[in-house]
């Protein structure tokens, strides 16, 4: 009774914080098709307390108090890939990302804004008339370094000519994706991780898959020419914005874009 008496807001922020990094680590297990490791290292926790807190076996609470000092280093380094794509996308928050903009934007930043983005958008509507597959991905505030490096360096400013020179059926660079930073075609032919969610449409090729895929690894834009049916599509934060119009497109790139 007294305990419970003395439970303070203190104590709801900590059982909250507590509850909510389990939530997190539990969604990342689950996206790196790692839920029955998350579900041993509970069972274990669970385990390690009943042990050591409630039972008070000094000879075996002790030892799986060193298995907890040296597991927490051996699951660091068996998942330090998805660990780091977990800090990464919390940098890369969108709120955050808005309290940024909303000390950096000024009149001026949005009229380059827009001078910017239109050769985009006119360059994906004439490949998207000739049914010419594009993938273009737009570098936001998490660093793309790895996947520029895996294409080939242009460091050029956005023209919707070489946009569409790039992706043409001949070139030697159509296949791979585009990546756009700091209003520079900095790469071209550039490798993505490809998304193997099973809930997305079987209409979708491959450029779809990379797209999805580096949209959840990272905060990045991703937009797909279809060379099949021609359609313009948008991946954000994990989702597709399908069969967009010019219009849309550009509201999208205007939208979710922090062209430095």
């Amino acid at each position: 009774m007294i305990s419970f008496l003395n439970f303070g807001i203190k104590d709801f922020i900590d059982i909250f914080l507590v509850a909510t990094l389990l939530f997190y680590v539990y969604r990342l297990m689950r996206e790196s098709r790692s839920i029955n490791v998350f579900t041993g290292i509970i069972v274990f926790i669970i385990l390690w307390l009943l042990v050591s807190q409630v039972l008070e076996m000094k000879l075996l609470g002790s030892i799986l108090d060193k298995l907890v000092s040296y597991g927490v280093i051996a699951l660091i380094i068996l998942f330090q890939d998805e660990i780091r794509k977990f800090l990464n996308n919390l940098g890369a928050h969108q709120r955050f990302n808005k309290l940024l903009r909303f000390f950096t934007s000024n009149h001026q930043k949005k009229e380059v804004d827009k001078q910017a983005i239109m050769p985009i958008v006119m360059a994906c509507m004439n490949m998207a008339r000739g049914k010419v597959g594009a993938l273009i991905v737009m570098e936001r505030y998490s660093p793309l370094h790895d996947i520029i490096n895996s294409g080939e360096k242009i460091d050029a400013a956005i023209n919707q000519r070489l946009i569409e020179n790039i992706f043409f059926k001949n070139s030697p660079l159509h296949d791979g994706a585009m990546v756009i930073s700091k209003k520079r075609i900095v790469s071209a032919g550039c490798i993505l991780p490809v998304s193997h969610d099973t809930d997305i449409p079987k209409a979708l090729g491959l450029r779809h898959r990379a797209a999805l895929g580096i949209s959840q690894e990272s905060d990045a834009l991703a937009i797909v020419v279809s060379e099949e049916t021609g359609g313009i599509s948008a991946a954000i934060n994990g989702e597709f914005k399908l069969r967009l119009s010019a219009e849309e497109l550009e509201s999208i790139i205007t939208k979710e874009m922090a062209m430095e």
